[in-house]
């Protein structure tokens, strides 16, 4: 089995990359190392997939279509896993333009090859920012999504239209993987998790946004790429799927947690609430288990445990 996988030098691409290859699979990554963060990091998260004969590196961005054409043309990948995007609520409303170009556009691209070449089946990354500030908790997959607060989130939901009307215009089989905050092994260095563990790890202050009462619900990286794979396997055509630990954290209660694990108190400065940033996040994973057959297994004090140890 031959996979495609765009984003293949971020957090959770890269991950997905390793546990492809140990699995025994042909993995085709794409990635253009932009600057969103140090490229420099990116380019360590490959070096294990980089010992493998089975795994090429294609240095491509997905707006350039005739360069992701050519990829497709010689590789001819069977499965494709669509993580590359502009990530970020916060720099998404300050550069908007930028996120609906590579978020929507990029993955138009990604879906017009897929069908161009047959391949089999097409797993979308999207995000629980669709959910926005939706009074329905936990968040469902019915929920009609209708209180997107970020570019960021629009960005994601209106890929997700386009990954929907592909399967009905065209019969492309596809599943949309919503992710809730993913943390762990590589993770993004803009994110809380990775700022306050390094913060605190090196005696330095974090700031906390706003009463510390927002909640999100963690989810740990390698259960997430266990989702990704079991997507891959499954029959169905058409499927959203929530992937999350559905135990949703305020965001006192995480730099506690953080705070134990380590052994060592945080330094915070309290800062005024950012915009884009919702009350809440909090996934009902009934359907993922229904579906896919699968559950998280790593919750939050393992999981912090596991990634300190790692970042140390």
């Amino acid at each position: 089995m031959k996979i495609l996988v765009t984003g293949c030098a971020g957090f959770i691409g890269s991950n997905l990359c390793d546990a492809l290859l140990d699995l025994g699979f042909d993995v085709i990554g794409v990635d253009n190392f932009n600057d969103y963060y140090n490229p420099k990091i990116k380019e360590n998260n490959l070096i294990y997939a980089q010992t493998f004969k089975s795994f090429k590196l294609y240095r491509s961005d997905i707006l350039d279509f005739n360069n992701i054409s050519s990829i497709f043309k010689k590789e001819k990948p069977q499965y494709v896993v669509h993580l590359a995007a502009r990530a970020g609520v916060r720099p998404s409303i300050v550069n908007p333009k930028l996120y609906a170009e590579v978020n929507v556009l990029g993955t138009v691209n990604l879906l017009k090859l897929s069908v161009e070449f047959k391949v089999k089946r097409f797993i979308f990354g999207s995000s629980s920012s669709v959910y926005g500030n939706s009074p329905n908790i936990p968040f469902s997959e019915d929920d009609l999504c209708l209180n997107i607060i970020s570019p960021y989130g629009s960005s994601k939901r209106k890929a997700e239209f386009w990954v929907e009307s592909f399967y009905r215009s065209y019969g492309l089989c596809s599943v949309i993987l919503r992710f809730f905050t993913v943390y762990g092994p590589r993770g993004r260095v803009d994110m809380a998790p990775s700022l306050f563990v390094q913060a605190i790890l090196d005696d330095k202050e974090i700031l906390r946004f706003g009463d510390g009462l927002t909640s999100r619900d963690y989810t740990y990286v390698t259960d997430i790429v266990e989702g990704i794979v079991k997507a891959l396997n499954c029959s169905t055509n058409l499927e959203t799927i929530n992937l999350g630990n559905s135990n949703s954290i305020t965001l006192t209660d995480f730099i506690k947690e953080v705070e134990v694990v380590i052994g060592k108190a945080a330094k915070v400065k309290i800062m005024p609430k950012q915009a884009g940033d919702v009350e809440k996040t909090w996934a009902d994973v009934a359907k993922a288990k229904r579906v896919l057959g699968w559950a998280p297994k790593i919750y939050i004090t393992s999981g912090l445990k596991q990634y300190i140890e790692w970042l140390k």
